[in-house]
């Protein structure tokens, strides 16, 4: 693995923000759910595509906690602009599992 230096680091910006609305994307390749999510006064709401279908539900993701890299430049999934890098871990089948803050923080709080 290649070590990086803490500037490197640095540069990714990492934040909290919360899922506002989220609905099913059938267009993607990939089973996936489209996000649109409030990081607060600063960004405001950002949207993004995640294959995060073996795991969540729409109607279950509102009001979600998540992390997120911010400042990623925008990419195109099929019809659909996505914004932002939701943040997950793979389980055993390779189910995403979303990373989110164990307690209540403010949205767009950055991770350090």
């Amino acid at each position: 693995m290649a070590e990086i230096t803490f500037d490197d680091f640095s540069r990714v910006d990492i934040r909290v923000g919360r899922v506002t609305r989220a609905e099913p994307f059938p267009e993607a390749r990939k089973p996936a759910i489209k996000l649109w999510i409030d990081f607060g006064p600063e960004l405001g709401e950002k949207k993004t595509s995640a294959q995060i279908t073996a795991h969540y539900a729409p109607e279950g993701l509102i009001g979600r906690q998540v992390m997120a890299v911010v400042n990623f430049p925008p990419r195109q999934i099929g019809p659909f602009m996505s914004e932002v890098l939701v943040l997950g871990v793979s389980d055993p089948q390779g189910g995403i599992v979303l990373i989110s803050p164990d307690k209540e923080v403010p949205p767009g709080g950055r991770m350090h």
